[in-house]
């Protein structure tokens, strides 16, 4: 027995949303038998005569076969942007290939035959990898730097908090910290930890270590205890660099300790000459490490080769030079860090350095980059989404990276400037593409390869894919670094023989989703794994479960990355069990860095699954905010009632208590310098972004704002009812 049913309801059964097609492309083999009928079937008949005939298809794709015996013809109807032709060569290629392949390997897969026409496959394979240029590759980094102290010794090499050290200056400080670590032992490839907050300070010991011959491995001081007791026993680093008094989240290790306060007297009385480390290229700069998604980070290792390379092409590529003032935006525990300081300080420009507060986007970025006369800038396109629009005149160069750019921040920031989107994996030493962006230009693409770096779009054979086919994104070239510090499965994993180059080079696969443009771009489409990017911040989700599953009262987990509100994208974490919320985000604010913590806990009986047994992804639930009237404390004061209303607009709740905290309400960094902001509009004083991690509720905030005015600040404007009868003015969400 059987029945018709119609296509529409086929879709709807398939699980394939509208309006996608059910499907997208059709073949139609046509038999006749003898040479000829195709042509005599479009004849008319005797008394007839032929007006005109056309073959349509409403496929998006559509291969038409006339087997005509002891031949055959092929048709193709395609459409736009796609060609017709080129479907025609395709076709053409792979027949040429099977007939071959029937005829020396006949027990060959089909699918491993390629389609590529020879001229397609050249052109993606070499033609848009040749990136060839010169750049210093038998000189380590610092040796670049050293070289610039000697050109301009009296320009300034770092400017922080107003105050500028030069180029001459600068290296004589970094000699003698390196001097200092030779004598304890450092030498090529030693890992040396530094844990030091944003400043010269940090500058002068990466530079000392380098110098020293050592890999530096960065600490970040506001990372929880148990993140930076891995990092230090995974790294091996035998010496740590800080200062008195030692970071509270710094762990009982086994490293020795250079406090760089109590030790300067011993520090200043070493030789200011550079000490002769003997560095090569393939030895070992530094070691980053990123989200892993076995449930713990893992150390990228990193030598000086792609840096030199990096810091040559990147200089170049951006007209970065003398006299440019480059902004250090990243946290040092992130590769961007590192490109912004060599291309600065290889470049003759001046490095500019701020501080946690200064650097949050905000009013105080845009007073920094304004009053710091920055002229060159990489933001994640999340924190420049933040800033509102001001005039900096000295800002002629803009650069995005870390996350998709949406087009509108290119239509708002891109006139009058020069404006880059870029691409890269921290295991291809920052960033392995780039693209020039112009108002108009639509999204921007990853763009096409940097200087001595290749590109494929790979199947998952290992094969080219055509332009315009989906695939994953292999990088090669002088950037590809060594691997994973202590992981040679996984290494060995990602890091693979490049089939195109010479022999011994390698690529990294990227897991990146991505497609060539007929323009030779890059264009990113998503992830072939479950890695994400929130706010700039590259996380893998299953090192968030790995915590959560460490945790009490937690049976099963997944984490997920939701945009429910259209460019605000936050971490979701759905646990089964009879785990505590507080206790759990508790719990990973001990073990993870604040952008890893999810905004949002669900708690579920069980975790949605599919009919064949997987997580069911989209019937995961939106959170929903629902504070218990036992938690719920109504506003007591006008100062808390308008930041009550700030924080739920903000947050878009639909209303807040004044003991509940900011980040346990799905607040994070970004949210609250819009907060801040806010309350300065609002209020008219100044409260620094740090008060509202220290005391994350309404109550603490709004003494804060009081304790600010009683010092003399405006006064807050008396609250009095407003007629309702003309327009009203916008919320702060509304504009």
């Amino acid at each position: 027995r059987h029945e018709h049913a119609s296509l529409a309801l086929a879709q709807r059964c398939s699980g394939v949303a509208a309006p996608a097609p059910l499907f997208s492309s059709l073949l139609n083999y046509r038999y006749s038998g003898r040479t000829g009928r195709s042509q005599e079937a479009g004849q008319p008949r005797e008394g007839g005569r032929s007006i005109r005939a056309e073959e349509r298809t409403n496929y998006p794709v559509a291969l038409s076969v006339d087997d005509l015996g002891e031949e055959f013809s092929l048709a193709a109807q395609v459409a736009a942007p796609a060609e017709a032709e080129r479907v025609c060569r395709m076709m053409h290629t792979a027949l040429e290939r099977l007939v071959e392949a029937l005829e020396v390997s006949p027990g060959r897969a089909i699918g491993s035959i390629d389609v590529l026409p020879e001229a397609e496959r050249r052109q993606v394979v070499e033609e848009w990898s040749r990136t060839e240029a010169e750049y210093p590759a038998g000189s380590p980094i610092h040796r670049l730097f050293e070289e610039q102290a000697v050109r301009t010794p009296d320009a300034d090499a770092v400017s922080s908090a107003g105050e500028a050290l030069t180029y001459a200056a600068l290296d004589r400080a970094a000699n003698r910290l390196a001097n200092h670590l030779r004598r304890r032992g450092v030498r090529p490839e030693t890992r040396v930890g530094i844990c030091l907050e944003r400043g010269t300070e940090l500058v002068v010991a990466i530079l000392a270590v380098l110098k020293a011959g050592g890999a530096y491995v960065p600490l970040d001081p506001a990372y929880p205890a148990e993140r930076l007791t891995y990092m230090l026993a995974d790294s091996g680093a035998p010496l740590l660099l800080t200062r008195l008094p030692l970071p509270e989240g710094l762990p009982p290790h086994a490293a020795e300790v250079v406090c760089l306060d109590a030790d300067r007297e011993r520090i200043e009385a070493e030789s200011a000459q550079a000490p002769a480390a003997g560095v090569l290229p393939e030895n070992l700069a530094y070691v980053i490490y990123t989200s892993g998604s076995t449930g713990a980070p893992k150390g990228v290792l990193v030598p000086h080769r792609g840096l030199a390379n990096a810091a040559r092409g990147h200089a170049r590529d951006l007209g970065v030079g003398a006299g440019d003032r480059v902004l250090q935006f990243a946290s040092p525990s992130f590769d961007a860090s590192v490109a912004e300081m060599v291309m600065a300080l290889a470049a003759g420009a001046t490095l500019v350095l701020g501080t946690r507060e200064t650097l949050a986007p905000g009013p105080d970025l845009l007073r920094l980059l304004h009053d710091e006369e920055v002229t060159v800038v990489t933001l994640p396109p999340s924190a420049l989404a933040v800033l509102p629009p001001a005039e900096l005149p000295a800002l002629r160069t803009l650069m995005t990276a870390g996350e998709a750019c949406p087009a509108e921040l290119v239509e708002r920031w891109a006139p009058e400037r020069r404006f880059f989107n870029l691409y890269g994996p921290t295991e291809a030493t920052i960033w392995s593409t780039t693209a020039a962006c112009a108002p108009g230009g639509g999204r921007p693409p990853l763009g096409r390869p940097v200087a001595n770096t290749s590109a494929y779009v790979l199947d998952a054979r290992g094969e080219p894919v055509p332009v315009g086919v989906p695939g994953e994104l292999y990088v090669g070239g002088a950037g590809v670094s060594r691997g994973y510090a202590g992981r040679p499965e996984l290494t060995a994993e990602r890091f693979v023989p490049d089939p195109f180059g010479a022999a011994g080079r390698r690529l990294y696969r990227t897991g990146d989703r991505v497609r060539w443009s007929d323009r030779g771009e890059l264009e990113f489409l998503g992830r072939v794994d479950a890695q994400v990017k929130v706010r700039g911040f590259r996380i893998e989700p299953g090192e968030i479960e790995g915590a959560l599953r460490r945790s009490e009262g937690v049976a099963d987990c997944v984490v997920v990355a939701r945009e429910d509100e259209p460019g605000e994208q936050r971490l979701v974490a759905y646990v089964v069990g009879e785990a505590d919320v507080d206790a759990l985000r508790e719990h990973l604010r001990r073990a993870l860095p604040e952008y890893m913590v999810p905004s949002a806990f669900v708690v579920l009986e069980q975790l949605p699954l599919t009919p064949n047994g997987k997580l069911d992804r989209e019937a995961l639930p939106v959170p929903e905010h629902a504070a218990g009237a036992d938690r719920y404390v109504a506003p007591r004061t006008p100062t808390e009632e308008v930041l009550a209303e700030v924080w739920s607009e903000t947050l878009r709740l639909d209303r807040v208590g004044v003991t509940e905290s900011f980040f346990e309400l799905g607040g994070h960094s970004l949210l609250a310098t819009r907060v801040i902001s806010r309350v300065r509009q609002v209020f008219g004083v100044e409260v620094p972004l740090r008060a509202l991690f220290e005391g994350p509720t309404v109550a603490e905030l709004a003494g804060r704002v009081e304790e600010i005015r009683r010092a003399g600040a405006p006064a807050l404007p008396p609250v009095v009812p407003t007629g309702r009868t003309g327009p009203l003015p916008l919320s702060f969400a509304q504009e």
